[in-house]
């Protein structure tokens, strides 16, 4: 089996970035052995803070986050960081050639149930127009990620990355510490029969959402005419990971529940990286109304609705939700 490293060269990767990857798997590699220990090395529970999103943080999330941060501002390949655990960017090197945005550890509800949990990141190329504490390094479409990726703390941990070309997956062996391939180019099907969406807010969502989702759950005797299977992890990064491997769609539609932010899931660190890793396994990643990966983010803890996976169900699934003519 090929080494991540090698792999990363044979795709002509510029080694300034096959560098940085580096480091950041480094950080993921510890998340993995802390994730691993679980109550044994008291990284469970809540603390009393609240991160920038409102949410209560896990002891873990703020351990992944300093893990990740700490590396990356000592690599001196970073010239900006963001990430969804802290209020603002952080100015890192001057003049070095890559901002990072990250998601320490999606999923964090299941922490405490030993559930799939994960790490998303993406890289893209500083702005040498832009200071280096400003928000506007990462004011780019996802088409401009040079990298994105996830490392998923499961059963095994599991790298799904692409720096442009395929979608590949590779396991880390921990005998070795380093990253095999062993799924050269992910593939999604085009069609499918599983979907994975949180049904808890039903009562929430759109008339024309509301319909698709009916249409599943009606099966054989719906207009899809075929019975679906739904499956949810509570964490992104664990469904996305599903729908690349196997196929299936993975859904977040905006809903009412709160006005002011009708959409859950982040644009810059969670749905552009897995829009990229779904489009170069040949699957669709879009909104309720474009290409995830066409949109600049206006800032960076902007949220937008996620909707993924096999071409053929996307399609279906948007076109309940185009607007009566």
């Amino acid at each position: 089996m090929k080494r991540l490293i090698n792999c990363l060269e044979n795709d002509k990767v510029d080694i300034e970035l096959i560098l940085l990857i580096d480091t950041l798997l480094t950080a993921c590699k510890e998340i993995s052995f802390r994730v691993g220990q679980g109550a044994l090395s008291n990284v469970l529970g809540s603390t009393l803070d609240e991160n920038i999103q409102g949410e209560t943080q896990k002891k873990l999330d703020i351990i992944s986050n300093q893990l990740l941060k700490d590396m990356l501002l000592a690599s001196g390949r970073v010239r900006t960081i963001a990430s969804e655990e802290e209020d603002s960017v952080v100015a890192a090197t001057e003049g070095a050639p890559y901002i990072v945005a990250f998601d320490p550890l999606d999923g964090s509800s299941n922490i405490d149930i030993n559930g799939q949990i994960g790490t998303i990141f993406t890289i893209y190329r500083a702005k040498d127009d832009v200071p280096a504490t400003s928000e506007l390094q990462f004011a780019q479409q996802g088409t401009e990620q040079v990298c994105a990726g996830y490392v998923l703390y499961g059963p095994s941990t599991m790298l799904a990355l692409t720096t442009g070309g395929p979608s590949r997956l590779y396991t880390l062996d921990k005998t070795q510490g380093c990253y095999l391939l062993t799924t050269a180019q992910l593939e999604v099907p085009t069609q499918t029969a599983e979907f994975a969406v949180n049904m808890s807010n039903f009562t929430q969502w759109s008339s024309g959402f509301t319909d698709y989702i009916n249409a599943l759950l009606l099966g054989n005797e719906g207009p899809r005419a075929k019975k679906y299977n739904m499956r949810w992890n509570g964490a992104m990064v664990g469904d996305v990971h599903r729908v690349l491997s196997r196929g299936g769609i993975f859904c977040y539609p905006s809903d009412t529940k709160n006005p002011q932010q009708p959409a859950k899931l982040r644009l810059l660190y969670e749905a552009n990286p897995l829009a990229m890793l779904v489009e170069h396994a040949q699957g669709k990643a879009f909104t309720e109304h474009e290409r995830i990966l066409t949109i600049t983010p206006s800032h960076i803890h902007q949220r937008v609705a996620v909707i993924m996976g096999s071409t053929e169900e996307v399609d279906a699934c948007l076109g309940y939700l185009k607007p009566a003519l």
